[in-house]
């Protein structure tokens, strides 16, 4: 689970799939932040401090591979699955206007919210992710067929944690030099936890480019502000989505971080928080209505 304290208080909310660990910091107009697949809330630990002065923080640990407690075994964890947990977290924290601010799958994730159920967003900030044809990117095109094979999980989430594999793996995905215990937080529960490595073997089964192509299709419905923040030295996402992006969503602009890999929240946290913050400040946040309730 995410172990910083940047991040704010360590809370939790019990949902229908299960409990979901978050941690909360600042107030103001909410800001929910949502990270991708090996990783959790800690992705965010430089980014949040930035903002927490004037907007209210909250950083899930979504049930892919980083989290700490197993949701219930029989809780639907597809992308849709967790996009529907997503939602229901923003529903059960009463949360309106909600600047969703997402990487990597995170991204996919949001995008499938957005075109489901998006009555409580007031924008969208998309920083390196998924879209259209990458999910997964091509160099991680083989993980849904992988994750069918017995015993995969197990061991790839053991090898992750070797140096000879997460030595490379954090050099794929960020410039700046990630501190042995945040890497920890990130890749020891799936390797420690049978409960997390279920949940997180659900979603890569599931992952299918299908999705953000059907995704992709009702994005230009959603019109509210988007803010697409764009890393320049990445290696799995191609700044060809990051443009096709910015032309589908009808109120969207495109702006790139230099000397950034995927991780452009660890390589350019206040680069990253200064375009969010601005662009916060800029676009007032379209109203929106609140779900119906039975």
């Amino acid at each position: 689970m995410s172990i910083s304290e940047s991040l704010g208080e360590l809370k939790e909310v019990r949902l229908p799939q299960g409990t979901v660990r978050y941690r909360e910091r600042g107030s103001g107009q909410p800001m929910v932040f949502v990270h991708g697949v090996f990783v959790n809330g800690d992705l965010w630990r430089k980014v949040v401090p930035e903002l927490a002065g004037e907007y209210r923080c909250i950083t899930p640990d979504l049930p892919l591979g980083g989290h700490e407690l197993p949701l219930n075994s029989n809780a639907d964890l597809t992308p849709h699955g967790v996009a529907n947990l997503l939602a229901d977290f923003m529903a059960a924290l009463d949360l309106d206007g909600v600047t969703l601010v997402a990487n990597d799958t995170g991204g996919a994730i949001s995008q499938l919210l957005i075109t489901t159920r998006p009555e409580r967003i007031g924008r969208l900030v998309l920083t390196t992710c998924d879209a259209f044809n990458e999910f997964p990117p091509l160099l991680l095109k083989p993980l849904p067929f992988l994750a069918r094979i017995p015993g995969y999980m197990l061991v790839s989430s053991k090898v992750m944690e070797t140096a000879p594999v997460r030595v490379p793996l954090m050099w794929s995905v960020t410039n700046a030099k990630v501190d042995r215990t945040t890497q920890r937080s990130y890749l020891h529960p799936a390797a420690s936890n049978a409960g997390v490595r279920r949940d997180f073997q659900k979603f890569l089964r599931a992952s299918t480019p299908k999705l953000t192509q059907a995704a992709a299709r009702l994005l230009p419905n959603f019109d509210r502000p988007v803010l697409i923040a764009w890393s320049t030295d990445d290696i799995f996402f191609s700044k060809k989505s990051a443009r096709r992006l910015a032309d589908t969503f009808p109120d969207a602009r495109l702006e790139w971080i230099a000397d950034s890999r995927l991780f452009s929240p660890e390589d350019q946290p206040q680069a990253l928080a200064r375009l969010v913050d601005e662009f916060v400040k800029e676009r007032a946040a379209a109203p929106v209505a609140k779900e119906a309730t039975a």
